[in-house]
């Protein structure tokens, strides 16, 4: 007969590796890199916009602008071509996904998830993020990475404003914490994707994946992403890849476990990835400075 005190020592004897695989930001120095064809710019973002979202489908290649106008675009795979767009009621969004005639959009400085009309944009509803809220440090994280395409304007310097006068609605991402202490109202979801009814979201602030009910906005599971800037999500038959923009690389998921099985590593050289998609063996990705790239997975 078993006593319960010795119960109580089996069950904190259990191995630590029974629990999903949360801590994956850890243990990503031993994850085996896929070795990946070589990235191309397939193509210029249409109208000078800012791309921060991609997803893949058999009409085309929709693309997210996180500029002042938030326009969808929905572009030709061979040159780049618009095939259709409208503005959309988002605030710098970041990651979009079709669904059945609809887009999901991620609005990241509102903290919303768009529901809206695939031909007209006109929102359908509107959700909260979950695991929204403003992006904090880690020990460890890697620092904050730019693109090596972006070019600062010749001869101007830039001016540092002092935090008092800033607007806590224009100020997000890796710097409202640092520059707005509680006045910052943080940010949002990232890459979006569809998947058996399910409605997949990257949500930085949260260092998670989510997958939501988006009948009942009942979140199903989640898991710990690699690194602390998480974006674009797509997949590779049942499994789930995830871009971190300042780690610089994509990472394959488990989507039943969270664990990390492979990674794709960009060099400094390459576009810095934002959004993701994947398409017929091809990974596309978008570097907000205006570029569409691809890589043969």
């Amino acid at each position: 007969m078993i006593r319960r005190r010795d119960f109580l020592a089996l069950g904190a004897a259990a191995p630590v590796a029974a629990r999903p695989a949360l801590g994956a930001a850890r243990t990503i120095s031993s994850v085996p890199v896929r070795r990946a064809g070589k990235v191309e710019i397939a193509f210029k973002s249409p109208d000078g916009s800012r791309p921060n979202g991609l997803q893949a489908t058999k009409d085309g290649l929709w693309v997210i602008d996180q500029g002042e106008r938030n326009r969808a675009f929905l572009l030709s795979y061979a040159d780049g071509k618009v095939l259709r767009s409208f503005e959309t009621e988002t605030d710098r969004s970041s990651g979009i996904t079709y669904d059945a005639g609809t887009l999901w959009i991620g609005s990241t400085y509102s903290r919303e998830i768009v529901h809206c009309d695939a031909m007209t944009g006109k929102t359908l509803d509107r959700h909260f993020t979950p695991g929204a809220g403003v992006i904090y440090q880690m020990v460890g994280d890697p620092p904050a990475r730019s693109s090596p395409l972006a070019k600062a304007p010749a001869g101007q310097a830039r001016k540092k404003a002092s935090p008092q006068n800033l607007d806590p609605n224009k100020v997000g991402g890796y710097q409202a914490g640092q520059l707005l202490g509680a006045r910052a109202l943080g940010t949002g979801a990232h890459g979006q994707e569809v998947r058996d009814g399910k409605l997949w979201m990257a949500v930085p602030p949260a260092r998670m994946i989510f997958c939501l009910d988006p009948k009942t906005w009942v979140v199903q599971k989640r898991f710990e992403t690699a690194g602390n800037r998480p974006h674009g999500i797509g997949w590779e038959g049942r499994y789930l890849w995830c871009t971190d923009s300042n780690l610089n690389a994509f990472f394959k998921h488990d989507p039943e476990t969270g664990q990390i099985l492979e990674k794709i590593q960009l060099a400094d050289s390459d576009p810095l990835p934002h959004g993701m998609t994947i398409w017929e063996g091809m990974m596309w990705y978008c570097d907000d400075v205006g570029v569409i790239c691809r890589l043969r997975m």
